[in-house]
């Protein structure tokens, strides 16, 4: 498979990394929202990434013109048209079935369709698309543009072309990927969730503070305690993610989801991108 064109519908935090990693590896991408200051913000952040880069003497000021120049910004869906385009959209299984059910009206039967989804089945959204075998998960981490791990998951009609084809695009991109199952969490956010529940349950028994805990385990080798780190990733997707893994595996207790990350997510206190969430930025 040849994938020369890439778009990402969801101009989010990790929808803007990723159109940033495609652009800097030399794929012209369309980044498509149908919030427009959603995507004159996701602009200015990609703007902002690269001149950090230039400022390290890491690209030049004309190496950034030229990563500008292979993108594009649109509210227009009939533009989302390419080789490979990628969701980044809100974590919800009906919302990524109607988005590809859509743009399987408008692309070719050989459009490769990827889900960044964190905890969704792909063999669930690909169940209701024309052409199930093209769809597959390219999970990419937050954030994007700076995480080298890449998570690939073949869903049950995932073609192994499809998922070898993406695994060998994600290491052109200068990234590690992994074939992973289509398991609930697959394997980081599996994995990971005990670094978040059982914090959070500590400090919900006042065994200690919040900010002992971070640097308690900062402390043990972790280059972010977990509260800092759910703060950067955003606390209502933390816990979202977090809801999402818990009913996948039928309320296994030990996913269970925090009151403590259910009140900040219901005050609105969702960590750096809001300003405050365990902690005030």
């Amino acid at each position: 498979m040849t994938i020369k064109t890439t778009a990402v519908v969801g101009s989010g935090t990790m929808g803007l990394g990723i159109v940033q990693v495609f652009a800097q590896s030399g794929l012209p991408c369309v980044l498509f929202d149908v919030n427009s200051e959603a995507l004159a913000k996701a602009k200015t952040s990609i703007d902002k990434n690269l001149q950090f880069l230039v400022d390290k003497g890491k690209m030049t000021a004309e190496e950034k013109q030229v990563v500008l120049g292979r993108l594009s910004f649109s509210t227009d869906f009939t533009d989302v048209k390419a080789d490979l385009i990628l969701e980044a959209i809100v974590e919800k299984l009906e919302a990524k079935r109607d988005l590809f059910q859509k743009l399987a009206a408008q692309n070719a039967e050989t459009t490769v369709f990827a889900t960044n989804t964190s905890t969704i089945p792909v063999t669930q959204i690909a169940a209701t698309i024309p052409h199930p075998e093209r769809i597959v998960g390219i999970h990419f981490f937050n954030p994007a543009h700076i995480m080298k791990l890449v998570e690939i998951i073949s869903g049950r009609a995932t073609d192994k072309t499809v998922a070898e084809s993406c695994y060998e695009l994600v290491k052109q991109l200068g990234k590690t990927p992994i074939h992973a199952a289509d398991a609930p969490g697959f394997i980081v956010n599996r994995v990971a969730r005990h670094y978040y529940v059982e914090s959070l349950k500590i400090a919900e028994e006042q065994v200690c503070s919040i900010e002992d805990l971070d640097a308690l385990m900062e402390a043990s080798g972790f280059k972010m305690g977990p509260f800092k780190l759910m703060d950067l990733i955003g606390v209502d997707v933390n816990f979202s993610v977090t809801q999402s893994i818990y009913n996948l595996f039928h309320q296994d207790a030990k996913f269970r989801p925090s009151r403590m990350q259910q009140q900040l997510v219901d005050a609105g206190l969702h960590g750096r991108k809001t300003g405050r969430g365990f902690y005030e930025y």
